[in-house]
Formats: structure tokens, sequence, C-alpha cells
């Protein structure tokens, strides 16, 4: 039987590379899939190696003018201009910029266009994901939104509804704004709060524009939040809205910098809850949308110890193949690591001992605690958004 899933990769990605100090090193990338294709994963998929992205494709959502000022700064990184975000410490211009960043979003559009057409039940970007790029500048480290492109795309091919929803540590403000007053798309963000962490936004009140009101949806979680209460925000607020907006297809952006090890971020995530999460994405997909699933890379700052297996994993249960926590790390894997880059990577495919598995999460239908920081988040968000919806905020 051919594959059901449709994953993106080729060595090319590597080339989004701001520099030797940026903490977006592109090896994560291919640590990602030498970790997949050691734990057989690949063979259960087709790999698309996509192109480059034709203006006409990025103009879906960008303006031509920054188009064409990427363009100038790929050709010469002096001309970056700054007030498009390029050039400065979280942009680096770099020679080939424009083409690097072009190919992600091919690479997101192809798995979109799969998907929806049918060649493919899932798709897998991992090197994709980039959320935070505007409409007339780059941000975060994103130069082009390849998630607004692929959802722009898939509007413009008979989708009538799309919803995305964001696991990132960050706040996806750059999709949530493509789409704030359009109300065909449901975009939801699970993030730390904007009072410790960049973009500074993401708020409960913040639900979409005057003609879209209650299709945005945020959770500003306070730093620290860990397993069980990240996966009770996530089950609280993503499941009901989703079923309740009934997506054609559904997008999701699986930055894994929620990690208690991820240097720029303040949670305490472990592999083991973003597998669950990821699963639950992968479950609600086939309940909700027929199986039509985009699943995106992001942020992840953990190069060697958590992106891999957080991205595995997500590959492998988007093949159907899903791997274990308990699983051991291939060891070839592990060999190339230590001689890369001399440090002993994480043995196991989970984190938490099996003691401590699997992670009980209260669901909200037990009742809420008001003193508790996670809970007063959840409360907000699904005050500010599910009656939009028809749901109660209290019970649903």
């Amino acid at each position: 039987m051919a594959p059901r899933t449709s994953v993106v990769w080729d060595e090319s990605f590597t080339a989004y590379d701001f520099g030797p100090t940026h903490p977006m090193g592109p090896v994560r990338l291919d640590l990602t899939t030498r970790l997949c294709r050691e734990l057989g994963v690949l063979e259960h998929v087709d790999l698309v190696a996509p192109g480059v992205a034709d203006d006409d494709t990025l103009a879906l959502v960008h303006d031509r003018d920054y188009i064409e000022c990427v363009r100038r700064a790929s050709a010469d990184p002096a001309a970056a201009d700054p007030y498009r975000g390029l050039g400065t410490d979280d942009d680096p211009a770099f020679l080939g910029m424009h083409e690097a960043s072009a190919r992600i979003v091919q690479g997101t559009l192809e798995v979109c266009r799969r998907v929806w057409e049918g060649a493919a039940e899932h798709g897998v970007n991992y090197c994709g994901g980039l959320h935070h790029a505007m409409r007339s500048h780059a941000a975060g480290f994103c130069i082009y939104n390849d998630v607004s492109v692929g959802i722009q795309w898939l509007l413009d091919h008979g989708a009538d509804r799309v919803a995305y929803v964001d696991i990132d540590v960050h706040h996806g403000d750059g999709v949530e704004r493509m789409f704030w007053n359009d109300p065909r798309v449901l975009t939801i963000s699970l993030h730390e709060t904007g009072q410790h962490l960049f973009p500074g936004t993401g708020w409960p009140a913040d639900i979409g524009g005057p003609d879209a009101r209650g299709t945005a949806a945020n959770v500003a979680l306070p730093p620290g939040t860990a397993d069980a209460a990240w996966l009770r925000a996530i089950d609280a607020v993503v499941a009901p809205l989703v079923r309740a907006f009934a997506p054609d297809v559904l997008v999701s952006q699986h930055g894994c910098d929620t990690h208690l090890h991820d240097p720029l971020a303040h949670l305490a995530v472990t592999v083991d809850a973003q597998r669950r999460a990821h699963e639950g994405l992968h479950d609600l997909a086939h309940e909700v949308s027929h199986g039509r699933w985009v699943a995106l890379g992001g942020g992840g700052y953990e190069l060697v110890e958590v992106v891999p297996r957080s991205w595995a994993h997500l590959t492998a249960i988007a093949a159907h193949v899903p791997v274990p926590v308990d699983t051991a790390v291939p060891a070839a894997w592990l060999e190339h690591v230590e001689r890369t880059f001399g440090r002993h990577a994480p043995t196991r495919m989970g984190d938490l001992p099996p003691d401590r598995l699997p992670i009980w999460v209260q669901p909200w239908s037990s009742g809420h605690t008001p003193e508790n920081a996670v809970d007063r988040a959840v409360l907000a968000t699904r005050q500010a958004v599910f009656p939009h919806h028809g749901l109660d905020p209290w019970f649903d």
C-alpha cells in the first residue's frame, strides 16, 4: 500500500542558516531526519524535495516590495533593511536567504496541496512552521511565513474552513495577524505569556477582527507550566473549539521550545508530553477533518537533546508508526552525535521514568481551581472565545 503521509526533506534545507552563534542552528533539521531514518520511520512515508516558491506564491501573504527587499539582502547581506526586520540579531541576512526561505514555503505548500487533493492523508514539514513573519517584515527568526501561505493556498483551492493550532512556546502572532479578520480561519495559540516572552502578544481578549470575532484564541501560560497543566490547557481549549469550528483541514505548528531544557523560554514540558500533544492533534484531525492534517515544525533551540526526538515522534505519529517513549535511541544516531558534537545525547525516546507514566491530566470537566495560574489562563480564554461558538466556557 502506498504511504499515507508525505514528509518534506532535502539536505538543502540546512541552508536556512543565520550563522554559527544563532540559536536556530539548522543542524536540528539534519539530526531529526537522521533519527527518523534510524528509527525506520522514513520507510513509511513519501519524501518530498520541493523547489523554491515563486514570487506569486510568496505574494499570497507577503507584500511584493518586501519580497524584493529579501531578494536584495539575499544577494548582498550588507543591503539588508533593518526596518524590514532584515539584518537584525534575530534575522541576520545571509547569502541565499531568499532561496532558502522560499524553499521552506514551497515545502509547506506542497504538503498542503497533497493533503487537500487526496494524494496524502497527512503532511509533515518540520523545516517549516515559521509563524512570526509578517506581511511586510521579518520577525523572530522567520523570513517568510510558510504557514500562512499554506493556509491561504487551501482557502484559494476550495477549503471553506481551516483550523490552525500552534503549541510553540511563542505566540503564533504572524499567522494570527494574517487571518485576523477572516472568519474562515480559526487560529489557536498556546504559549508562554507575553509578559515574559517574545513577541509580547497573544492575550485572551485577542479574539479576531470585527468580521471574525471568536476565530482567534490565545492561552497565555505562566512561566514554569509543566506537563500535566500544559496538556490540560490544550485539552480544555483546542478540542472543543476545533470540533465546534468543524474545519476541512487541520494545520498545526509543533514548536518544541516548550521543553524544560530549551534555552530561550521558561516552560517545563518534557518530550513525553510533547509526544502526547502530537498524538492528540493527529487524533483530532481524524475526528474532525477526515484525517486531513498538515503538521509543521517551528521553534526549538535545544538542538540535540530535544528537537530531534520531539519531531521524530511527530513524524512517526503522522506516518502511523508511533514510537513508544521507552524505545532506545538508535546507537548509530548516538554515535553520530558524539562524533560530531562531542556530546552524549539521551538514550531513550522519552524523558520521564516509567513510574511517572502515563502523565495524568485532570479533565476540565472535573472543575477548575481559581487559585491555579494555569486554570485562570485557560478560563480567561474560554470565557472570551467559547460563547462565539455556542459553547459554555464553564462546562463544554
